[in-house]
């Protein structure tokens, strides 16, 4: 798990983000909806006008709305520009589970523990039919991303699916009417008040317009959850049966392809990864898990010590998750996008797949250079989980790469490449280990921060040569110095230049958490990247000398001559 920005609140109950800003919204068990920017880590805004827990929250895709539904039966529509509640929708008899806008048309769904399903039009503020079938709490419904479908979960132990073709037909009919125009009777398409018994028909027994197109039976418990895959005709449910089952429908039914076994508790809530063919999972058990849907496997689990987890989120077009539990709520992606790379002066080194490739910059040959070993790649082909990749410039004899990965909780692998990289080659098992972190030491050494926090000094066979105690505890990396028998020590706050023949601490700097170290060709001048500054300095020997840029946020940094 890579996490990109965590918060400490009251309990997370809804998640939601937004589609094209870096924000997201969490609806808390207090009652305050919480406008955070996961990227600069700040928050924006916060909404408090519901009473009692809030338990769903949504963005709409275009406008600068928001929806939420909480335990005062109440949903309500916000402005976030204009910074207020614009209206507030009633007809639920208990506690809404969530809502959720649709992607085109002007309406929001809810569901409810009043056992009822509710669409309305936000733009005539009115409801627009009712779905009833379920016989007990609906805790979750939404719209399908392209059909007019709805799904539904609920503890009646079953899973739903709705066609809202005829609804759609009956009711969205060019441009939509806009709030404070004539009122009109979604649910019949007529006007005034002579629709009321119509309207309150409608109320107590659903409406004709949308009808169950399926009921999916299989779990032994009440369903929490249900989610349509964003492009095929497949379904993920979670439930109280601690079990997440698979279904795939087409136009005439819809059947359970499988089950997925391993909570030990209640599965909260179940979502489809936006870019790989995985499900995501968490639970009142503390942990998340990863599914592959094509193996029907769990690939990947992430646990917390003391808090259960209520609810899950993807966004909707980057590799996004964000995960809601009992203090708080993390952002998150299960793997770096960026491949590991480092160049020399003729080529550029990167990992894609299973394979370290080589580019020259001359020719513009593009060319496999080693095949790894495969360590189960979550979510795409067998690979490794590639952290960084370092180029030793103090060797000019010959092409030495150093490659970290978090397999194995933490691992590196030592790589020498001939003139001609234009072959791939396996890779040796001699030159591997395990640890924290690795960088070139010399010409001739490599460096490896354990798990210990002891500093282990190897040759190019992988052999230990010397131990090295670490002058601080809290030293979590280490980075190539510049010059050789020299490291940079990272801890949370500071940088220590540390040099190991003599085991002194040369020099310190407060800068927090750097996360890239790029030297220039002749090792004169650094930088030193962290995620919201960067710092240049052209004194190797104290690196006092340095000049500080803050920026937004730092995603990636390359020197070039």
């Amino acid at each position: 798990m890579l996490t990109k920005f965590e918060s400490k609140s009251n309990r997370v109950k809804g998640l939601a983000f937004h589609l094209h800003r870096p924000w997201i919204l969490t609806s808390l068990h207090n009652g305050v909806i919480q406008l955070w920017d996961y990227r600069m880590g700040t928050l924006l805004d916060r909404f408090d006008e519901h009473e009692g827990p809030v338990r769903g929250v949504d963005f709409h895709r275009v406008q600068p709305l928001i929806v939420s539904g909480g335990d005062d039966y109440r949903i309500k529509v916000w402005d976030y520009k204009l910074r207020r509640c614009l209206f507030t929708l009633l007809g639920h008899l208990d506690y809404i589970r969530t809502v959720c806008f649709h992607n085109d048309y002007p309406w929001l769904v809810s569901a409810s523990d009043d056992q009822t399903i509710r669409i309305w039009n936000w733009q005539s503020r009115s409801c627009v039919t009712v779905l009833t079938g379920h016989n007990h709490y609906v805790m979750c419904a939404s719209f399908h991303p392209k059909d007019d479908l709805i799904v539904s979960a609920s503890l009646d132990q079953t899973v739903r699916v709705w066609d809202v073709t005829g609804l759609r037909n009956k009711t969205v009919r060019g441009m939509p009417a806009q709030a404070g125009g004539p009122a009109l009777n979604e649910a019949t398409g007529a006007t005034g008040s002579g629709s009321v018994v119509s309207r309150v028909n409608a109320d107590l027994f659903g409406s004709g317009d949308a009808v169950v197109k399926y009921v999916l039976e299989g779990h032994d418990r009440g369903v929490n959850w249900a989610s349509f895959h964003p492009s095929s005709p497949l379904i993920a449910s979670g439930a109280d049966d601690r079990q997440v089952k698979l279904w795939r429908m087409n136009d005439i039914k819809a059947w359970e392809v499988d089950t997925m076994r391993g909570h030990t508790n209640n599965v909260s809530c179940v979502v489809f990864h936006p870019k790989h063919e995985l499900i995501i999972s968490n639970s009142e058990d503390r942990s998340i898990r990863v599914w592959d849907i094509s193996k029907r496997l769990g690939v990947q689990t992430f646990r917390r010590e003391n808090d259960r987890f209520w609810i899950i989120a993807a966004h909707p077009e980057q590799n996004l998750l964000a995960a809601g539990h009992d203090a708080g709520m993390i952002v998150f992606k299960l793997e770096r996008e960026r491949p590991a790379f480092a160049s020399d002066q003729q080529r550029l080194f990167y990992v894609k797949d299973r394979y370290l490739r080589t580019f020259d910059f001359h020719n513009g040959r593009d060319v496999p250079s080693i095949s790894l070993r495969r360590t189960g790649h979550v979510g795409t082909t067998a690979g490794i989980l590639a952290r960084s990749l370092e180029c030793n410039t103090l060797n000019s004899t010959e092409t030495l790469l150093l490659l970290c990965s978090d397999a194995e909780g933490g691992s590196y692998e030592l790589i020498a490449l001939g003139v001609d990289a234009s072959q791939p080659i396996e890779s040796s098992d001699g030159k591997r280990g395990t640890g924290m972190s690795a960088t070139f030491l010399s010409r001739n050494r490599v460096a490896i921060l354990d798990k210990n926090r002891q500093i282990l000094i190897k040759d190019l066979a992988n052999e230990r040569r010397k131990v090295v105690a670490s002058p601080s505890p809290a030293t979590d990396k280490i980075f190539f110095a510049g010059t050789s028998g020299r490291l940079l020590l990272r801890l949370d706050d500071r940088l220590l230049l540390f040099e190991t023949q003599s085991r002194r601490i040369l020099s310190e700097l407060q800068v927090q958490r750097v996360k890239y170290v790029h030297w220039s060709p002749n090792n004169a001048f650094v930088a030193l990247i962290s995620k919201h500054g960067e710092y240049f300095s052209q004194d190797r020997e104290t690196m006092r000398n340095r000049h500080h840029n803050c920026v937004a946020r730092t995603r990636s940094a390359l020197q070039h001559k």
